[in-house]
């Protein structure tokens, strides 16, 4: 019997291991920190071994093949030591698509994979479709596998993901650009963060489609570089693009064969120029798949959006407050910042990701009258933006930041917490970071 040892018991790994033990392999499941309880309870009424607060390398070193948490960086021992003796290392989406012949809708890119994801996963569902909804959100790829298998899956992949993924292919591959993130992950080389993302690629044949924003530079390069195998779908600003806008509408004209969709601007529910980007890229994966205009129009212009993406939370004494804590790097607190139309008090920090803050400092000067530090090492943040002549408020904990946001704050201004950093300094995620957020708010 085949040995899999899945690494890692978070929602991937919990299913990856579900799936593995239907399947007829041997599975044990191992995690360095403490399991959850719903976890082991998944597991213990599938009849899995597990262990957590350790790696025991007896029970791992001895697999036919492993299972990897995307959150576990190649540099840790146990990876170390399996790729010495060439263990092969697959993520849960790989091994997950070897037991569906669903439809892949897969959504990439360093900001709007959440919103873009959760779009399109809107406009199938709204067509009737037999869909799941999956990857860095939703429930376990594996496990709707095991238990409830689609006709279609939305897939968010990370680069983390995309990378111990080899066999897979997606038939609708989406990259919606490409900007520094994740560079400790990458040995600090940007390259190597951009080879990550193009593997959403990979596999691909003239049969699928690659969906992706035209003048991201980036991009641009890479394609002239790699020339996928794919049907090409650019979208952008200008009219060569099969999606794209003019003064007033959004125009998708993904095929030839169906009058092309316009859509007022001023109608789109999710406001913002990347939000009409994401909007685009959406509703051409939406064409290809044969949904009708008026139900991706349905879509656009009522679908609510995402939690902890410029999420409005109240308005305390007429000062406003956005919840923004998903702005995990620093492009992204950049669409937040372009869109905000009244004085701003700005909450970045947490842990830093080899950020580079220049991209963000015109915002910051023309948007920003007071910079809130909230992380346990704002060193970086403090010689960045010191010269600026900014009010800057420098704390150590969410409550602090809140209020002093707050009081820095005049009638009509907003308060954004658009950290540009990781959650793990201070918390377990970004939800958690925004969901106390939310909480400090109301209690004002």
């Amino acid at each position: 019997m085949k040995r899999v040892v899945i690494l890692g018991a978070g929602e991937s790994g919990a299913g990856a291991a579900v799936l593995a033990k239907e399947k007829g392999f041997d599975v044990f499941v191992s995690d360095m920190g403490q399991i959850k309880p719903e976890y082991r309870a998944l597991l213990d009424q599938n009849g899995i071994s597990w262990e957590d607060s350790q790696h025991t390398e007896a029970l791992i070193l001895n697999a036919d093949e492993i299972i990897k948490s995307p959150g576990i960086p190649d540099t840790a021992p146990i990876i170390q030591r399996l790729q010495a003796q060439n263990t092969p290392i697959i993520s849960e989406i790989e091994f997950a698509a070897r037991y569906t012949t669903a439809k892949m809708i897969c959504i990439t890119g360093s900001n709007g994979k959440t919103t873009t994801t959760s779009l399109i996963y809107d406009m199938l569902r709204r067509a009737g479709l037999d869909v799941g909804l999956a990857g860095n959100i939703g429930n376990s790829l594996a496990l709707q596998v095991a238990h409830e298998d689609h006709q279609y899956y939305v897939i968010e992949l990370s680069s983390f993901q995309l990378d111990n993924m080899y066999q897979f292919k997606a038939d609708i591959a989406i990259l919606l650009n490409i900007t520094p993130d994740h560079l400790d992950r990458y040995n600090f080389e940007m390259q190597n963060y951009i080879n990550a993302k193009l593997r959403i690629t990979r596999n691909q044949t003239a049969e699928d489609a690659f969906i992706y924003w035209s003048e991201d530079p980036i991009i641009d390069r890479e394609i002239a570089r790699i020339r996928p195998q794919a049907t090409l779908y650019p979208f952008g600003s200008e009219t060569h693009n099969v999606a794209y806008t003019d003064s007033r509408n959004l125009i998708i004209a993904a095929r030839k064969d169906v009058q092309p969709l316009q859509v007022p601007l001023d109608e789109l529910s999710l406001k913002g120029k990347h939000n009409c980007l994401n909007s685009m890229a959406a509703s051409i994966a939406a064409q290809i798949l044969n949904i009708r205009n008026e139900t991706i129009r349905e879509s656009l212009t009522q679908f609510a959006g995402v939690e902890h993406r410029l999420q409005y939370v109240a308005t305390v004494r007429g000062v406003k407050f956005i919840n923004d804590s998903k702005a995990t790097n620093v492009n992204s607190c950049w669409y937040a910042l372009e869109s905000m139309t009244t004085p701003t008090v700005l909450i970045l920090g947490g842990k830093d990701k080899g950020n580079d803050y220049s991209e963000i400092d015109d915002l910051v000067r023309e948007k920003c009258h007071t910079l809130v530090f909230m992380g346990l090492h704002n060193e970086k943040l403090r010689e960045h933006f010191s010269s600026f002549g900014l009010r800057i408020i420098d704390t150590d904990n969410l409550q602090d930041a809140v209020v002093g946001a707050y009081e820095a704050a005049h009638d009509g201004d907003t308060v954004l917490p658009s950290p540009c950093c990781a959650s793990f300094d201070l918390f377990s995620s970004y939800e958690d970071r925004g969901d106390k957020f939310m909480a400090a708010v109301r209690n004002l």
